[in-house]
This record gives C-alpha cells, sequence and structure tokens, in this order.
C-alpha cells in the first residue's frame, strides 16, 4: 500500500532504534494491564456492592469512572508521548497505574472507590499509547507484523482473562483482602514491568514533535463526555434529568471538535487528531469496524457475567471459567494470524466474523435449552467457536488500522484507534448491558440473555458485510 499522507512533515522517518524480543513482552504486559482492568471487576462487583454499601449507580460508576477517563484521554496520551518521549511516558503511565491500584485496593468507601477508578483510567491512557507508538516507531516489515498480531492476541486475551482472574481472586480471599485483590495483583505485576521497561524498552519520539492542540483536547474531551457519561451511568441513576439534554449536547460538541480541527489541519498546524490522517483507507475501514466488535466483545463480557452469577447461580471463579475457552482458542489461533494474512489476506475478517455468529448463536442455544443449569460444558462448543472467530478479527483489525500510518505520526495513531477501541467498548457495557438489564424484568433472565446475544448478533453481520470493503492486502 502507498502512503496517502505525502507531506514530508508526516513522511515515515527510518526506524533505527530496534526493539528487542524482551522490550516487546515488557510494552505488551504494559498493554495487558488496562484492559485486564476494565474487566476484572465485572465478577467482583457483587461483593463490592455488599462491602462498601453501595447502590447499583455507585458500582456502574466504578466500571465507567474507569472506562470514561481512559477513553477521554488517551490520545492526549499518544500525542503527550510522540513530543516528550513514549519511553518516559510508558514508565511514568506505568508506575502511576500501580499507584491508583494501591488506592483502590484500600479505598474505605465506594466514593473514594470510584475517584481513584477515575485516576487509574487516566494512568492508563498515559501507558496504553505509548505500546502501539513504540511498536510502529521500532519495528518494520515482518517483525512489525508479528508484533502487532502479538498485541491484538494480548488484548483479546486481557478482555477475557480479567474477567477469569477477578473470579479466581475474589474467591481466593488471599488473606481476607477478598475483591480488593482484584486491584491489588496489580503491585507486583507493575514492579516487574518497571524494571523490564527501563532496561528494555527504547526511547523514541516524533522526528518534528507539534504542541499541544489545547482547542482540539477540550473539545474531544467534552465530546466522549457528553456520549459516555449519561449512556454509562443513565440506566442506574434512573435517567435523570441531566442525561437528555447531555446526550443533545454530544453531536455539537463533535460537530466543533471536527471543524476546530479541520481548520488547524488546514492551516499547517497539527491538531490533535489530524483529519488528513482519515485519507487512509485503512485506518479509516479499520476504525469503522473496530466500533462494532468492541461494542459486542464488551457487551458480551457484562452480560454473561452477570447472568451465569445472578441467574444460573455460579459463584465467581465457575462464572469466570465458563469463558475459559473462549480464552484459550483466542488467544491459540491468533498466533497464526501473520500467516493467515499473508495467504489469505483481509479475507481471514470474514471468515472470522462468520465463526463468531456461529458461536454466539451456539452459545444462545445452550442458553435457551439448559437455563438455569449453564456452566462449562454447556457453553464449551460456543465459546470455543466464537473465540476462534474473534481472534480471526481483532487482531488483523489492529493490524489494518495501523498499517498505512506514518512513524511519525505513531502515537497519534495509536491514541486515535485505542479510544475508538475505549470508547466502544464502553458503549458495549451501556447498550447491551443496559437492554439486558431492562428486558430481565418482564420476560426473565434466560430470555434476556438470549434476546441480547441475538442483538449482537446483528452487530456481527455489519463487521461481516463491511468486511468485504476492506483493502484484500495489509502492508
Amino acid at each position: 500500500m502507498t502512503d496517502t499522507l505525502t507531506s514530508p512533515a508526516v513522511r515515515s522517518p527510518v526506524t533505527t532504534t530496534r526493539l528487542s524480543g524482551l522490550g516487546l513482552f515488557t510494552v505488551l504486559l504494559g498493554a495487558a494491564l488496562p484492559l485486564v482492568d476494565f474487566f476484572i471487576v465485572n465478577v467482583a462487583l457483587p461483593t463490592i456492592g455488599k462491602d462498601l454499601h453501595a447502590s447499583e449507580a455507585l458500582l456502574e460508576l466504578v466500571v465507567a469512572g474507569y472506562g470514561v477517563a481512559y477513553a477521554v484521554l488517551l490520545v492526549l496520551g499518544g500525542r503527550l508521548g510522540d513530543l516528550f518521549g513514549r519511553r518516559r511516558f510508558f514508565l511514568g503511565g506505568m508506575a502511576a497505574f500501580g499507584l491508583t491500584s494501591l488506592a483502590c485496593g484500600l479505598a474505605p468507601d465506594a466514593w473514594t472507590l470510584v475517584v481513584a477508578r477515575v485516576a487509574q483510567g487516566a494512568a492508563s491512557a498515559a501507558m496504553l499509547p505509548q505500546v502501539l507508538a513504540t511498536i510502529q516507531a521500532a519495528t518494520a516489515g515482518q517483525r512489525r507484523a508479528k508484533a502487532m498480531s502479538l498485541y491484538g492476541a494480548t488484548a483479546g486475551l486481557s478482555m477475557v482473562a480479567g474477567q477469569i482472574l477477578g473470579g479466581l481472586l475474589v474467591a481466593a480471599d488471599i488473606a481476607g483482602t477478598g475483591w480488593r485483590s482484584v486491584f491489588l495483583v496489580n503491585l507486583p505485576v507493575v514492579l516487574v514491568g518497571l524494571a523490564l521497561a527501563a532496561r528494555a524498552v527504547p526511547e523514541t519520539r516524533s522526528p518534528r514533535p507539534e504542541p499541544v492542540d489545547r482547542a482540539g483536547t477540550v473539545l474531544l474531551a467534552l465530546s466522549l463526555l457528553t456520549l459516555l457519561v449519561p449512556l454509562t451511568e443513565g440506566r442506574a441513576a434512573g435517567w435523570p434529568l441531566w442525561t437528555w439534554p447531555t446526550l443533545a449536547a454530544f453531536p455539537f460538541a463533535a460537530w466543533a471538535f471536527y471543524a476546530v480541527e479541520r481548520r488547524e489541519d488546514r492551516l499547517g498546524r497539527t491538531p490533535l487528531v489530524p483529519p488528513s490522517l482519515f485519507a487512509l483507507v485503512s485506518l479509516r475501514r479499520g476504525l469503522v469496524m473496530i466500533v462494532p466488535f468492541c461494542i459486542g466483545f464488551s457487551g458480551f463480557m457484562f452480560v454473561i457475567a452477570v447472568a451465569l452469577q445472578q441467574g444460573a447461580g455460579l459463584g465467581p471463579v465457575p462464572a469466570g471459567l465458563a469463558l475459559a475457552p473462549l480464552a484459550t482458542t483466542f488467544f491459540v489461533v491468533s498466533l497464526y494470524g501473520p500467516r493467515l494474512i499473508a495467504r489469505f489476506g483481509t479475507r481471514v475478517v470474514t471468515a472470522g466474523g462468520l465463526l463468531q455468529a456461529t458461536g454466539l448463536a451456539l452459545i444462545a442455544l445452550a442458553a435457551w435449552r439448559s437455563w438455569p443449569h449453564l456452566g462449562v460444558v454447556e457453553l464449551l462448543p460456543g465459546a470455543a467457536v466464537a473465540g476462534v472467530g474473534q481472534s480471526l478479527q481483532l487482531p488483523v483489525l489492529l493490524r489494518i488500522v495501523l498499517s498505512e500510518v506514518p512513524s511519525a505520526r505513531a502515537g497519534v495513531g495509536s491514541g486515535v484507534m485505542a479510544t475508538t477501541q475505549q470508547s466502544a467498548m464502553a458503549l458495549g457495557v451501556a447498550t447491551l448491558g443496559s437492554l439486558f438489564l431492562a428486558l430481565v424484568p418482564a420476560i426473565g433472565m434466560r430470555d434476556a440473555l438470549v434476546i441480547t446475544l441475538l442483538t449482537q448478533l446483528a452487530g456481527v453481520a455489519l463487521t461481516i458485510a463491511l468486511s468485504l470493503r476492506l483493502p484484500r492486502t495489509i502492508s
């Protein structure tokens, strides 16, 4: 593929810094932490609510506060890494993630936990964009293809592993810590990560750093906040009056953001999210596909955790282990991503969508036939097939999005992709989760679960259709 961003100011510099195997492992460890923590609390929420006497609305904030802060600050985190050094921001973000995890684990009440989770989301936003930007800037050719596939495998596995790990830690009640261990477990991982990063992660930055686009930063934050906050908190809070004007403000904030960014681009400055970046066909089409995929993925993870614990009566460990087949097949198959892409191109994404749809249909059938006796055995066929399907989509889509982004804009491209992914994950919990919880009182847990899964199937059908428009090959 050719680079459609032809301005000399944005052409990729020759890569002179090499990311070693240990360095790649370290940045992937950093990538796993924020994603694990987005999902790890799903199975711990009932215990947190009981211990801290928290209302449902406050428990929603424990999840949403992290996700919204994370999504809002990701692009800024990528830009700051380009400007001041990606290794520096990776180390700082990881250290802050460890401190905020400690604050979450020691929180004496629900509101303190919410504030600590917001801070933890901000730390994640400083750390994660540097992972993809470092891979883009310090690898090339087949090494980059392999690194991106491993990143995709790490991302997908982390989403599932977080829920499994959460169940195991809550049940283990290590030293009487209960739910607090789902946050405290991050501390030794962070210490190891900091020690490795100091040795193995190279420093990279944009060769022509630009100052932060303050107006763009404020307007992007406003756009995401007016969309995500009312959707993620509205149902649990009973849709109070403030949610509706806040949602109504979203299109105006989004339009203002686009107008400001387009003006900055035309004046030859460097906006927070350059509109010219979307001239890259691979980036534009890949982002459009990531949205329904991540909405479905995160919505499914939230809904299945609630259904298995509150409906099927499973404890945290069985509820988490019910997803182990999905995690196993996802990880194993995603490792073959580069070979499959080399042979079949982006048609593997279409095949993955068809397999994911088959797996979801099998899960829905198992829920319909076996409810309330739904566990590992009943979910095994559907979860395993769905894991294969997802593994053929997410790693490939992440690679497609960044395939043409110049190294000089690695931080911006990584931030845009991560923001899209995280915003879609937050929307998945808000939309599919709200649909499921709204249906339960009227039609019961089983039928609500089946209808929600069928709704997700419609989203998978959309990704299958969109995959037919992807470029056949990836550079």
